[in-house]
């Protein structure tokens, strides 16, 4: 069976080149409205539902395995104390629809399989010689290097060429309402939100810089110094704060893994001066460092005496005010299994007050081993000298170790794990580089 799978490995191929090209760049247009909700079924979601569906053989033939892997099984216990969570939510506090409930919680299925989906690729279809190894994933990164291109692209037709802009940040615009930019606004490419698109460049950006200095020749250099070119003008005009810093740490992790000290000092000195250009990041940042200050300055001073204006950044005091205390007032009513998936509404805006809100303790506690298990698995790579310059996958372990704690930071004030587009891409590439390290690890 397993000369079978070998048989197909390049469909199975083709098929996560497929997820990796139409889930970032096709827009976020509605094919059908599930009633009663902003929720939609789009055309990613057919395209997930295929590959799920063709990934079937494998993933049975290889279930014993699977389920010695423990990032996989606190993922299955994550999903159940969910289901528990939504039961309790419609029967017990009476806080959710059961239909949009189930509705997320098979959402959340759908973005967490593409991690099996990835894993079983890695680990039992592709080739155990480290040659093959290499060489799919820097099929992998000229693929992503695509999409970057077409991402920067329509970016520009955005902000200069009038091109649609597709969000979906309320109920109205969600229905695939064509939008146009307008100066001063976010460019958001062919994500549904800005802050989609900053954090997906926090995925793959340390990736393209890591192999910037991985690779010698100069075809290779110019075209990822070009994407990198790219990645930075798109987090410019996304103007997400989080996203910038989680990036430069995420790059400094993969860099330093990859024992590029020098690189280090020099793409954090190149970031500070091209994003220092950005007159919106700027201002942005000024205003929060102003917010801080007088938040310190209050501790001191009564404001309310004196009756002078209190200076407000916008997104965190809306964190800060709505978001974050709605979360814990789910948490309150049902301290252990949280009130239910959707309980919460749309944004919370920091994903582990989402799940504990929404899961309780036991919710929360099962998403956090998840990433406990990742980490403990990517670490186990030992990052030599003879490995680093002779083995790739070693460019693209580094690369998701330090992705995976910027994007764990960001999470603290974005609820970047229920974006689609992100969610499917990031669990997609952590299965691949979780799979191929687990090769030895159950050899």
């Amino acid at each position: 069976m397993q000369k079978l799978l070998n048989l197909f490995s390049p469909f199975y191929k083709y098929l996560l080149t497929a997820v990796l090209i139409v889930v970032p760049l096709f827009p976020k247009f509605p094919a059908f409205r599930i009633s009663g909700t902003y929720v939609a079924v789009r055309g990613e979601d057919f395209l997930i539902f295929a590959t799920l569906t063709l990934f079937l053989i494998p993933i049975f033939l290889n279930l014993k395995t699977l389920f010695k892997d423990n990032t996989i099984r606190a993922m299955v216990l994550f999903l159940l104390i969910g289901l528990i969570s939504l039961i309790t939510g419609v029967y017990l506090t009476q806080t959710i629809s059961n239909t949009i409930g189930l509705l997320h919680w098979v959402r959340r299925i759908e973005y967490l399989s593409l991690f099996g989906v990835g894993f079983v690729y890695s680990k039992f279809i592709t080739s155990g010689d480290k040659t093959k190894s290499n060489e799919f994933f820097e099929y992998v990164l000229k693929v992503l290097l695509l999409v970057n291109l077409f991402m920067f692209l329509y970016g520009i037709g955005q902000r200069y060429f009038n091109l649609p802009v597709i969000i979906t940040q309320n109920e109205e615009y969600s229905k695939g309402v064509a939008l146009r930019w307008t100066p001063g606004a976010h460019i958001n490419s062919s994500f549904a939100g800005h802050y989609d698109l900053a954090s997906y460049l926090v995925l793959t950006m340390p990736f393209f810089i890591s192999s910037f200095f991985y690779f010698k020749n100069k075809t290779s250099k110019v075209i990822l110094g070009l994407s990198i070119v790219f990645g930075f003008w798109m987090f410019s005009v996304a103007v997400s704060r989080i996203s910038i810093l989680a990036f430069l740490m995420a790059t400094t992790i993969s860099l330093f893994l990859l024992k590029k000290y020098k690189e280090i000092i020099v793409v954090v000195a190149i970031s500070v001066i091209v994003f220092g250009f950005s007159a919106d990041l700027r201002l942005r940042y000024g205003r929060l460092i102003d917010v801080v200050k007088q938040k310190i300055s209050s501790l001191v001073v009564v404001y309310a005496q004196e009756g002078g204006n209190v200076n407000e950044d916008r997104s965190m005091s809306i964190r800060l005010n709505v978001e974050w205390p709605r979360a814990m007032r789910a948490f309150y009513k049902n301290p252990l299994l949280g009130t239910g998936y959707s309980s919460i509404t749309l944004a919370t805006d920091n994903d582990y007050l989402r799940a504990l809100g929404e899961t309780g303790i036991l919710g929360l506690a099962a998403f956090v081993l998840i990433f406990i298990n990742l980490l403990k698995t990517l670490f186990n790579f030992k990052f030599d000298k003879g490995e680093i310059d002779n083995n790739f996958s070693s460019v693209l372990t580094a690369s998701m170790i330090g992705s995976l704690i910027g994007i764990l930071v960001t999470s603290v004030f974005l609820d970047i794990f229920e974006a689609s587009k992100f969610a499917i891409i990031f669990w997609l590439l952590i299965g691949l580089t979780i799979g191929q390290i687990s090769k030895k690890q159950y050899a």
